[in-house]
């Protein structure tokens, strides 16, 4: 089990961690570190244990601020998803008119009477 050096806050720590994960350990103190050079130059020097509370209560607060940015994002995926699944679901609706028996009688009847006429006008082109 290999020791990793890490510098947080201005301050040299020997920190145990199973082989291979010495990146992610160097990784998470690095931003542990930012925080607390952050309060450091703040606030100044302060008691180890305090430093350290305070960075990771930041680093948690910032957790904690992307894990409900990455529910809400998850929530309004499955709302989106729900609403494509529904228009999907349901079928698109086509009203197509419908014409009463009367206008269609009504219009053959027009039909008739033009075609008539029609037929008496070749006749006096002929005669």
């Amino acid at each position: 089990m290999p020791d990793v050096s890490i510098t947080i806050g201005g301050r040299e720590f020997q920190v145990a961690c199973q082989d291979g994960e010495e990146h992610f350990l160097r990784s998470a103190a690095q931003m542990l570190d930012n925080e607390a050079t952050t309060l450091v130059s703040q606030i100044g020097r302060m008691p180890e244990a305090r430093m350290l509370l305070m960075a990771g209560l930041m680093l948690a607060d910032k957790a904690a601020g992307l894990e409900d940015q990455v529910r809400a994002a998850e929530e309004r995926a499955l709302v989106a998803e729900r609403v494509a699944t529904d228009a999907r679901a349901k079928p698109q609706r086509v009203e197509v008119a419908v014409i009463p028996d009367a206008v269609t009688e009504t219009f053959a009847e027009i039909a008739a009477r033009a075609e008539a006429l029609a037929e008496r006008i070749e006749e006096r082109k002929a005669g």
